[in-house]
């Protein structure tokens, strides 16, 4: 299709998400207390929202919007319809009232769904494959509001969308007024990429289970499926294995700067994986080797080739560290640690690393990685790693991890392309793409910036499918949006670096790429500013974005 007929695609389907339907009033509260008005990160009043919000104008923008009638109004006799027969549906219908009971003050009874009429059902039609495993069907009359799905993820995900088609102040926790409309009409939604995801660094700063729920909850609002742990490096080990107990009592205590650090216990990350799972996000752990390993060499002496402990690192450089490739005891804790944290793993994959090993001679990256990527299917799991396994031969099934910039050297991205095309399947993290941690400006306090600065438009006007020329479209499986945390130990600073950069790195992998428009995603993306606020999110009001209030 011509550049020129693929632009006017996009354009026509913003003009009609731009299509108000009947009823737009007046704004709604945005205080908690009921009066107020809702700012931004720097302190500037936002607009009045409407009373009905467009249809489809939401982050992901779905595949398929069709606007008809009027809206549907959420009121105190509202129920929420579910299959009684399915243990998800009510888990995703306790989910649902769990989020609009506090704000609107409404009970919102859990029925079955045929006693929901005039209410929200949520309907499993497990018949209906064109949805697919996370797709859903979302339509909305005067006469109640039905959501369709396949599975319980594609009911999860539509929840999502019915959440940003209210009022943002629904995401506040005490009573707000309303009115509560959805816009009439029919929304149809599947996924583009199956896998969408984003990574925490708890290596660098520690982040508390309850600071990780956060993110988990954050990400949940976006449609984002994978939570990837980058669990350890050489500020800190962060993953209790009880073959290996210094790993977090010397390994775990410390971070960036010198601050106290922290580990999960077992029983800690399987509760972040079960809270990730109620949001049907899949964790991807990640131990990095052989490099990035001074938390573990400092904790035991024998896995140094000298056989000396370096003292704990603190600093922010890279490349400084190396397991012992040719000892046989670094075999024997590699296994440990990969069996142990497998073992604690319901998800796919489990994540090797394997970034800037320059320490680690290229001969002997070639043994190490010939050697660990077989343990990683032994218990049962596939193969994660950076896009430097390419410099060895990934297993059948491994995925790559590109985090290469638009300067990196042709031959390397060549190298990772043949990967692909020999069968290797890709997460896109272009760094100069989708690194949260990269400032936004040359002025941006929180930050690095070796891969240059990395405004929104930046981040968001890329298209997966074709970033890495040589490489087939097929095995693209999706992208992933890194926040490194070198320079960030709040979740304050969190916030501010992955908002508002994190929505649109979402809508690269769940919308199809005709929709893919800076000028109109610009527009919706301002429009989630009283969303930030009500849910206590500071953000960086980028220049390039139009937001209420400006």
């Amino acid at each position: 299709m011509p550049v020129s007929q693929r632009r006017r695609i996009p354009r026509l389907i913003g003009s009609l998400l731009l299509v108000a339907t009947a009823g737009v009033g007046c704004g709604e509260a945005s205080a908690d207390s009921g009066g107020g008005d809702s700012r931004g990160a720097d302190g500037k009043a936002a607009a009045a929202e409407p009373e009905v919000r467009p249809l489809g104008r939401i982050i992901p923008v779905p595949a398929s919007v069709t606007p008809e009638g009027e809206p549907y109004t959420l009121t105190h006799a509202t129920r929420i319809g579910i299959d009684e027969t399915s243990r998800e549906s009510r888990a995703v219908g306790r989910y649902l009232a769990g989020l609009l009971r506090p704000s609107t003050g409404f009970p919102l009874h859990i029925v079955d769904e045929d006693a929901a009429r005039g209410g929200i059902r949520l309907r499993l039609d497990r018949e209906d494959t064109g949805l697919g495993d996370e797709g859903y069907r979302l339509h909305s009359a005067p006469d109640g509001v039905t959501l369709t799905a396949r599975t319980p993820a594609g009911l999860f995900r539509g929840v999502q969308t019915l959440r940003q088609q209210l009022p943002s102040a629904v995401e506040r926790r005490t009573v707000q007024q309303g009115p509560w409309k959805i816009a009439g009409g029919t929304i149809t939604d599947t996924p583009r990429y199956a896998y969408r995801g984003a990574m925490l660094d708890v290596a660098r700063h520690f982040f508390t289970v309850d600071e990780v729920k956060r993110f988990i909850d954050q990400l949940a609002l976006y449609k984002i499926n994978t939570l990837h742990l980058h669990l350890s490096d050489d500020q800190g080990w962060r993953i209790a294995v009880d073959s290996w107990p210094r790993l977090t009592t010397h390994g775990g205590s410390t971070e960036v700067g010198g601050g106290p650090g922290g580990f999960y216990t077992k029983e800690q990350y399987k509760e972040i994986v079960r809270y990730a799972a109620s949001r049907y996000q899949e964790v991807v752990p990640e131990i990095d080797v052989p490099g990035h390993t001074f938390a573990a060499l400092s904790s035991y002496a024998e896995l140094n080739c000298d056989g000396v402990a370096p003292p704990l690192y603190t600093g922010i450089k890279v490349g400084l560290s190396s397991l012992c490739v040719p000892k046989d005891v670094t075999y024997d804790f590699v296994d440990d640690v990969i069996r142990e944290i497998a073992a604690l793993t319901p998800g796919r994959f489990l994540h090797i690393g394997g970034d800037e090993a320059h320490s680690t001679s290229h001969a002997d990256y070639v043994t190490f990685m010939d050697k660990v990527q077989p343990l990683v299917g032994k218990y049962g799991k596939t193969v994660v790693g950076w896009h430097q396994l390419t410099g060895t031969k990934p297993v059948e099934g491994a995925l790559v991890q590109y985090w290469g910039l638009d300067r990196t050297p042709l031959a390397e991205k060549e190298r990772v392309a043949a990967a692909a095309r020999d069968g290797a399947g890709l997460i896109l993290s272009p760094a100069d793409r989708s690194y949260l941690d990269m400032k936004y400006t040359k002025d941006t306090e929180l930050g690095l910036a070796w891969a240059g600065t990395v405004e929104v438009r930046r981040s968001y006007d890329w298209d997966p499918a074709t970033y890495l020329a040589g490489a087939p479209e097929s095995a693209v499986r999706g992208i992933e949006a890194p926040l490194w945390t070198e320079t960030l130990a709040t979740t304050d600073d969190l916030d501010v670096m992955a908002f508002p950069r994190l929505p649109g790195l979402a809508e690269l992998g769940w919308s199809p790429a005709e929709t893919h428009d800076w000028d109109t995603y610009k527009v919706r993306l301002a429009e989630q500013a009283p969303r930030f606020d009500a849910l206590g999110i500071g953000y960086y009001r980028s220049p390039q974005v139009p937001w209420p209030g400006e």
